[in-house]
């Protein structure tokens, strides 16, 4: 059923528009030998104070983190490969939100052309009439900084890291045009980062800010995420929610445009089997 009270989507991009960094998790406990879903436990547990969080809120620096993380989790190497992998469109995705702000679909070459460069707004077709009354928002858990920020006040000791470059480690992170490039950025008319307004989901007022920089009530909303304590802290505060799944892009969207009564699913490309583009 529509839902013509409905002014704005936001969507999670880890786990939504970009492949879930919870599939390298769940790859790396399967190569070590480690029970199923114990590091996304281990992470969780930490509350407010453990170094994800606080490296998602923005308070600490790259290499501090690795500190803390380490000793939380006594392993590095995972985060790093958790940010390699992540960086990758679900190309159903994109083309909804093309079309939900107007935009052509885009055809398999043009949607590689968006992975590798910046997409170009391009006018609404006739068919897409009905887009564009909806404000796109992004709300991610995320770390923004690059280049020197992510060194902190103090460079990592050369004892541990003997081979450190700047350059060397965004690309360790798949970060070369930065952890948020411009062309994922340019997905959307606005773009909530947790890192840089110092909160994070499930908070509630990092959810409550991204209505207000838009403009929105909460009960104007549609939310999808992947997770559910996510969808359960959107939910309280009066917003729509869809939960998106691991390969489950395609149900979501089929909700979704059940909700705002255009079409976002049909014409479209075959899933894109992930084609590698870090984000």
């Amino acid at each position: 059923m529509a839902s013509p009270h409905l002014k704005a989507v936001i969507f999670d991009i880890g786990g939504v528009v970009c492949r879930s960094p919870l599939i390298a998790i769940a790859a790396y406990e399967r190569e070590h030998g480690i029970p199923n879903n114990y590091i996304n436990c281990a992470i969780t547990v930490r509350g407010s104070t453990g170094a994800w969080q606080k490296f998602e809120r923005g308070e600490m620096p790259l290499f501090p983190f690795y500190e803390q993380f380490g000793r939380e989790l006594s392993d590095t190497e995972l985060f790093g490969r958790m940010m390699r992998e992540s960086g990758e469109f679900d190309g159903r995705v994109v083309e909804a939100i093309r079309r939900i702000r107007g935009r052509h679909p885009l055809s398999p070459s043009s949607l590689h052309n968006t992975r590798a460069g910046s997409p170009h707004p391009q006018p609404s077709s006739p068919a897409d009439a009905a887009a564009g009354r909806w404000r796109v928002i992004a709300l991610t858990n995320n770390f923004s900084k690059s280049d020197a920020d992510i060194v902190g006040d103090t460079p990592p000791p050369p004892g541990r890291y003997p081979h450190f470059t700047v350059q060397a480690e965004l690309e360790f992170l798949g970060w070369k045009d930065g952890a948020t490039p411009p062309r994922l950025r340019a997905l959307f008319d606005d773009f909530c980062d947790s890192s840089t307004l110092g909160m994070r989901k499930p908070e509630p007022g990092i959810y409550l800010l991204a209505c207000a920089r838009n403009g929105i009530q909460p009960s104007e909303a549609v939310f999808l995420d992947d997770l559910g304590m996510n969808l359960k802290a959107a939910q309280a505060l009066g917003m729509e929610t869809i939960q998106v799944p691991i390969g489950g892009s395609l149900e979501a969207l089929k909700k979704l445009e059940a909700k705002l009564g255009i079409d976002l699913t049909s014409g479209r490309l075959e899933p894109t089997g992930r084609t590698p583009s870090k984000l």
